[in-house]
């Protein structure tokens, strides 16, 4: 829907949306990368893994944005976990659960699908995510040119989190004070998942993993992993990926059961509830450190890296003799945390 942003509070409305958007995708895609089996599937590992720290470092830049513009992100709250399948927050797409496998790519690839050039910027059900963050630039721009930039950017700086460099991605987590940071940060955040100049299949950044390459945009990487080839120098959206084999074997993979439910089953149900409770405390620890303790962010990188284990757990459980039990992302309300 194409309604301007022309209010600060219809700003920071819109910034708290984009942290409840990148916060939906996080689900998901734990859920393919725990199901991988490492030693068997390197390749889809190492990609799938460098996208979910890159949504991680979104989440994290569209916090800084709402708190630069005087808003409050919120991230400990029951809307943030409505349970799977679900619509992407004030977009038009389905979001599931899934093992990895063509299924999961079809909806990743829908998920970061590119702008077409020339698309307006849409502010509520929009149909990709590069023309919703069009909507907040310019909103930005706009209200930058009637308010001043000044009245604009009146956030507390000390709110501000840093983090990086990660070992998985060039990207990294910058402080936004005025138009110039807030502009940078969308980019990065669309440019890392559509694209330079949306229509590139670059990043911007440098790959992490292999020096001798530049790193590719969330889509292209897996168009990557549905291709069975690596995008190198000189490659485009038009002529595909032509360099270096991508393996996968899905025979690795964990079979997880679909959008998991709470189950009968005791143990299961008792190692659901366990990822629950972490998971929640992990977006309890996001929330505090957004709100006034930008230092705690590094206890919420332990936290989310500690998921694994759990998650992996689940994995191994037999549901029904066909399929493993998986998480279920549920809310746990603080006072029945552990």
């Amino acid at each position: 829907m194409r309604q301007r942003i022309d209010t600060i509070d219809s700003l920071q409305q819109h910034l708290q949306w984009a942290i409840e958007l990148e916060h939906a995708t996080l689900p998901p895609y734990l859920c393919a990368l725990y199901s991988l089996d490492p030693a068997r599937n390197p390749d889809a590992v190492e990609l799938v893994s460098s996208v979910f720290v890159e949504e991680m470092i979104h989440l994290s830049l569209a916090a800084n944005l709402l708190n630069a513009v005087g808003g409050e992100p919120r991230l400990d709250v029951p809307q943030l976990l409505p349970g799977y399948p679900r619509q992407l927050p004030h977009g038009s797409m389905e979001l599931s659960l899934l093992p990895f496998g063509p299924d999961a790519l079809d909806m990743f690839l829908r998920l970061e699908k590119p702008e077409a050039p020339g698309s307006p910027g849409e502010s509520d059900d929009y149909e990709t995510i590069g023309q919703f963050y069009d909507a907040i630039e310019e909103g930005l721009r706009d209200l930058c040119e009637s308010l001043g930039e000044d009245k604009v950017f009146s956030g507390d700086p000390a709110r501000q989190v840093t983090a990086g460099p990660f070992h998985h991605t060039g990207g990294a987590v910058q402080p936004v004070t005025d138009l110039e940071s807030a502009l940078a940060a969308l980019d990065e955040i669309v440019e890392q998942g559509e694209g330079t100049s949306r229509g590139e299949v670059w990043d911007g950044d440098h790959d992490i993993f292999h020096p001798d390459r530049d790193e590719v945009a969330h889509y292209y990487r897996f168009e990557e992993l549905r291709l069975g080839r690596r995008y190198q120098r000189g490659d485009t959206p038009q002529s595909g990926p032509t360099g270096d084999p991508v393996t996968v074997d899905l025979a690795g993979v964990s079979p997880m059961q679909v959008n998991p439910r709470r189950s009968d089953n005791p143990q299961i149900r008792a190692a659901q509830e366990e990822f629950d409770d972490s998971y929640c405390t992990l977006l309890f620890l996001l929330e505090q450190a957004f709100t006034g303790e930008p230092a705690l962010i590094r206890d919420a990188t332990r936290a989310m890296f500690g998921l694994k284990a759990e998650a992996l757990k689940l994995m191994q459980l037999s549901e029904n003799g066909r399929t493993t039990a998986g998480p279920t992302f549920q809310y746990v309300d603080p006072d029945d945390r552990r």
